[in-house]
């Protein structure tokens, strides 16, 4: 018996492979497929089935393109309604894969179909159970309100979901491996633990949901309070997954058009265009083209495209370094971003030759920013989360988190000279990229961010904690 997890920690998003006997199952796969059938073709196995723990909203699955191509039968839980051809199977339905067997159990909660699956071993004993949204290590899926289901609220939701947890998946073998749908950093869920597999046991003492420290009305309060609006693309992601969506291949193939420089300019003035500028970050404070939005694959690009863009709908022109358009394009493409009409490679010296108009981003050090800090008061924004700025933050800084940017600019004023940072530099620049391009000139990133600022000086006295 195999059991291999894929683990995209852009998307913090885990499929899983399960093996045995010449049959192998896909469970939540990516939008792209190869992997799944060069492993299959590896371990000499035939996919029979894609399990599908719910219509997910943070990504487009793969499900469709798999089934098309291997012939593998899509399994969904009760209440899933597809528009494509799809098993709607039972609470406690069982499939064989090789020597081993799956079960379904109906979890609803995170989404009225979620289920678990529970994995039997080749003697017929639970191994490990696959839990997608439903639970996640140290916390649970967040009720998916991207659905918005009618007559049901998030406390509806909530409630439902206590009892999956408590009633069908705490009692289990507690030696189970629990593998979940998502690890730190997603959107679905709160304060998810960084690992990425553990076992019952140790949820059933450190996960609220489950370890007795809460009851059911104080977990639904628990839950439900603060609960942010999820990322506008979520529910068109939802739809995409619900009614389907065209193959990642031939989305690559026609957003693969190489850019000239001498139609640069011509796009710069198409106001549905987004140049969306990937490159890495010193690429871009040194030298980028005006109004270009920074975003770039070395840190989470995928959720902060759809957070900030909004909508899949909007045409994108990748800016990218040489051999990386087709990782970019993918990368969009995962999340339903399919209008991606271009690619620009890395040429700051011809754009210069081609007058394309260009930018650049000015950016000190953490030291020369706490020298400045020490003599004069300057304005301060910080783009952390509102939690990251809570637990500690420079006195005078003013709190716009990167994720409402926009919605914050009242609390700023174009003509002001301000300096940002982040925690480590990245969400900063993307930050002032924004900003630029919606007329705030006066802006100085700090290079290493926070981070930085706390190594470079502990003492330092305008450091606080709320």
């Amino acid at each position: 018996m195999k059991v291999e997890q894929i683990y995209t920690k852009c998307l913090s998003q885990a499929s899983y492979i399960i093996d045995n006997n010449g049959e192998c199952a896909v469970i939540d796969p990516l939008r792209e497929v190869d992997y799944y059938i060069k492993r299959a073709k590896k371990n000499r196995s035939e996919i029979k089935y894609i399990l599908q723990t719910h219509f997910h909203a943070d990504f487009v699955s793969g499900h469709l393109t798999l089934s098309k191509i291997t012939g593998a039968k899509i399994i969904y839980g009760p209440n899933a309604d597809p528009k494509y051809e799809a098993t709607i199977c039972k609470d406690g339905d069982i499939f064989s894969v090789g020597n081993l067997s799956i079960k379904v159990i109906h979890t609803p909660g995170h989404t009225l179909e979620s289920v678990s699956y529970l994995l039997f071993d080749e003697e017929n004993k639970p191994s490990s159970i696959f839990t997608g949204d439903t639970l996640f290590l140290g916390d649970v899926g967040i009720p998916d309100v991207a659905q918005r289901y009618e007559n049901l609220t998030k406390e509806d939701l909530a409630g439902t979901l206590f009892d999956s947890i408590n009633i069908k998946i705490k009692p289990l073998d507690e030696n189970l491996i629990i593998y979940p749908g998502h690890g730190a950093g997603s959107a679905c869920g709160k304060n998810m633990m960084k690992a990425t597999s553990d076992t019952l046991k140790n949820q059933k003492l450190v996960n609220y949901s489950m370890n007795g420290t809460v009851n059911k009305n104080e977990f639904i309060k628990k839950l439900t309070d603060n609960l942010p609006e999820p990322p506008a693309y979520f529910p068109s992601n939802v739809i995409l997954n619900k009614d389907g969506y065209d193959d990642i291949d031939n989305v690559i193939k026609s957003s693969l058009n190489k850019i000239s420089n001498e139609k640069i300019e011509f796009f710069q003035n198409q106001e549905d265009v987004v140049f969306i500028d990937t490159r890495k970050r010193s690429h871009y404070i040194k030298s980028h083209i005006k109004g270009s939005i920074f975003i770039g694959l070395e840190g989470r690009f995928a959720p902060w495209v759809g957070e900030l863009l909004k909508s899949i709908d909007t045409k994108i022109i990748v800016v990218c370094n040489k051999d990386k358009e087709v990782e970019a394009i993918t990368r969009l493409s995962r999340i339903g971003f399919d209008k991606c009409i271009g690619f620009i490679v890395d040429e700051p010296r011809m754009w210069k030759k081609y007058n394309i108009n260009i930018d650049s981003i000015n950016n000190i050090k953490s030291k020369e920013f706490i020298d400045i800090l020490k003599v004069k008061r300057i304005g301060v924004i910080d783009v952390r989360s509102e939690s990251e700025y809570k637990e500690n933050h420079i006195e005078s800084a003013i709190n716009i988190p990167l994720s409402i940017l926009e919605s914050g600019l009242s609390k700023i004023d174009k003509n002001s000279e301000y300096y940002l940072h982040c925690a480590g530099g990245y969400r900063s620049i993307i930050a002032i990229s924004i900003l630029k391009k919606l007329g705030f000139e006066k802006l100085i990133n700090i290079q290493e961010g926070f981070k930085g600022i706390r190594e470079t000086n502990l003492n330092i006295s305008c450091f606080n904690s709320l």
